[in-house]
């Protein structure tokens, strides 16, 4: 049965056979190899599907969470919600993808903070802030493409530490820690505007500094 799966579905195979443990085991390379003897793979098929190991799982662990993301988002109205409201929903909806698998993201997000997978763990994030901006419409091409995917990055990263320890209904707190912190980068963003429109009036520093060195024949 499992050499008709495609790559992708034998990985997403060995990563359900493996997450119930993860929540009490951790990511381990074994428990990988006993998922996959789950799904009726071979030891060396795992090793292959997952070169780096507990690295590439992780990383198609946060892949697929992604695309889970994005496939609800693609059935909302986000076109009828101001910006602030489709990132805020977005973030949410992301968490609630992994609701049942809490525990498995915590792991995973104390195995990226070592040193040897800080690069996994940065690329991770920043795929998964990426496509919250692009599912809510963002065209940016300038300056403003990074420091949005910046501030987002720090958004989502001090939101998923309060999940991870929230026991409210619901997860209420979290939910109310998110629209604060939303509400925080929206003011940034205004006086970002606010910044720019005031600079606009202001010659053009490069040619005013040269007129001043340079100022001609009188």
């Amino acid at each position: 049965m499992a050499a008709k799966l495609t790559e992708e579905q034998k990985k997403d195979a060995v990563l359900d056979a493996a997450l119930p443990d993860v929540a009490f085991d951790g990511w381990t390379l074994q428990g990988l190899i006993r998922a996959g003897e789950e799904a009726g793979l071979e030891q060396g098929e795992v090793r292959l599907l997952f070169p780096d190991g507990v690295r590439d799982a992780i990383a198609h662990f946060f892949a697929r969470g992604d695309k889970a993301m994005l496939e609800r988002l693609a059935k909302d109205d986000l076109a009828s919600m101001k910006i602030r409201e489709r990132i805020t929903h977005a973030v949410r909806v992301r968490l609630e993808v992994d609701a049942d698998n809490r525990e498995a993201v915590r792991r995973a997000a104390a195995v990226l903070s070592l040193s040897p997978t800080h690069f996994t763990g940065a690329q991770a994030l920043y795929r998964t802030v990426d496509a919250i901006w692009l599912a809510a419409g963002d065209t940016a091409t300038d300056f403003n493409f990074y420091t949005k995917r910046a501030l987002l990055s720090g958004v989502f990263v001090s939101t998923l530490f309060v999940w991870f320890g929230d026991t409210s209904e619901d997860f209420a707190e979290t939910y109310a820690f998110l629209d604060r912190r939303i509400a925080d980068v929206m003011q940034i963003e205004k006086g970002k505007a606010k910044l720019a429109k005031a600079l606009s009036k202001f010659p053009d520093p490069v040619s005013f500094l040269g007129r001043l060195r340079y100022p001609g024949p009188r």
